[in-house]
């Protein structure tokens, strides 16, 4: 299996590298590991100690910010490395300053979890939610290099549970502690013989709390919006677009801000053959006062502004429910406002949870789309999901202080 599984990681790389000419994501992930080693090595401090954080790509990094800046604020002096797999979690947080150096995880083979592991001498490590790479497990479970997962959540189905499972379970096993987010996940790693795990919760929670008292002001979406009552649609796909538009029409006097997960012309441009009247975030300045205040559509053509933009929501819409899965829902929950996303929702906890408090609302068509938003018609409704949603989110923070405790105890920090 072994043998497998480096077949898949050379051959997983080798199709990045043939389309990468073609294919901007591939590109981005060939070209920063490129030379890797070498970059690297003049770039770290020779002979200095890390805390070494892995994050999958962007979402995972919010999920673990509040652990980064917890230990950055009150243990300035430590050095931190980041690492991140995906291009999209790189090239957006590639200058934060909660890292001393930001790379990009060189692929998972022996020899370069061997030297990477020699040249940032982590003193332990973090990853977030998922993503368990054999090779780096192994040489720092060799090493007995403590190496924590937070957020960590588990479903039945996964391959670690599978008969056939047994090599992917001995990555488990190279894992110091599990600080899982629910009973599932606990009672699925105990029932497989793990007892290094706890519930702590999603770190996420400790983040997004602190949105609201952080919210940016953003004077051009407070002159679009005016008066008028506001849908938000957070990381929307075109297929989220498709209902918006149908949505759109039922109702003229709401305001439609649509920040989309991709902001390429191509999708900007589908999104205006949607909405041909829609105006655009970067050109805002050009739009008179007559434009603005008769347009019932923004779209945000920028990255960065979506936790900032709730704040100006009476509704969120979450996409990509009816691709690989929704994105964040609690940026917008933590605002006091309901969210609707679509139907591929069931491998995040915060969705199901909302959706159980009544703060959450999932769609599978037009039909219901209309039908849940003509309930957020009647102002209370609207009001007590909302509540709910807040609730929710204020209820679940606490998961970073269960984390640095451990820290502290074990005398990691």
């Amino acid at each position: 299996m072994r043998l497998i599984y480096s077949l898949g990681i050379l051959l997983y790389g080798s199709i990045l590298r043939l389309i990468a000419p073609f294919h901007t994501k591939a590109r981005l992930w060939t070209e920063g590991r490129k030379d890797w080693y070498l970059h690297m090595s003049q770039t770290v401090e020779t002979g200095q100690k890390h805390i070494w954080f892995h994050f999958a790509s962007l979402g995972e990094f919010e999920q673990g910010r509040a652990v980064l800046e917890e230990i950055k604020k009150k243990y300035s002096d430590k050095k931190i490395i980041i690492t991140f797999y995906s291009p999209s979690g790189y090239e957006i947080r590639k200058n934060t300053n909660l890292a001393d150096y930001v790379f990009y995880l060189p692929e998972d083979t022996a020899e370069n979890a061997k030297r990477f592991t020699d040249l940032i001498h982590p003193e332990f490590v973090v990853f977030t939610k998922y993503e368990y790479w054999y090779y780096y497990f192994q040489e720092l479970a060799q090493r007995q290099i403590p190496l924590l997962m937070i957020s960590a959540i588990f479903r039945p189905e996964q391959i670690f549970f599978q008969p056939y499972g047994g090599f992917f379970r001995k990555i488990l096993e190279c894992v110091s502690y599990f600080f899982v987010q629910n009973e599932e996940s606990l009672h699925l790693l105990k029932e497989n013989g793990f007892r290094n795990v706890g519930i702590t919760g999603d770190t996420r929670f400790d983040r997004v709390i602190q949105l609201p008292l952080q919210k940016k002001e953003i004077p051009e979406v407070a002159q679009f919006v005016a008066d008028h009552p506001v849908l938000i649609a957070g990381s929307s796909w075109p297929d989220d677009e498709i209902l918006l538009h149908d949505l759109a029409g039922q109702y003229s006097e709401w305001k439609m801000i649509i920040a989309p997960h991709e902001i390429h012309d191509k999708h900007i441009q589908s999104i205006q053959e949607l909405f041909p009247a829609a105006l655009r975030f970067s050109g805002f300045s050009a739009y008179s006062p007559e434009v603005i205040r008769s347009a019932q559509v923004l779209i945000i053509d920028n990255i960065g502004m979506l936790s900032s933009l709730y704040g100006y929501g009476n509704v969120a819409y979450i996409g990509g429910g009816f691709g690989a899965g929704i994105h964040n829902t609690l940026e917008a929950a933590t605002y006091g406002i309901p969210v609707i996303f679509g139907p591929k929702y069931h491998k995040f906890q915060e969705a199901k949870d909302l959706i159980e408090c009544g703060a959450g609302f999932s769609i599978s068509g037009t039909a219901e789309l209309q039908t849940v938003f003509a309930e957020f018609q009647q102002l209370e409704k609207r009001v007590f999901a909302g509540e709910e949603a807040r609730k929710y989110v204020r209820q679940r923070a606490g998961a970073t202080a269960v984390i640095m405790k451990y820290l502290i105890c074990k005398k990691l920090l």
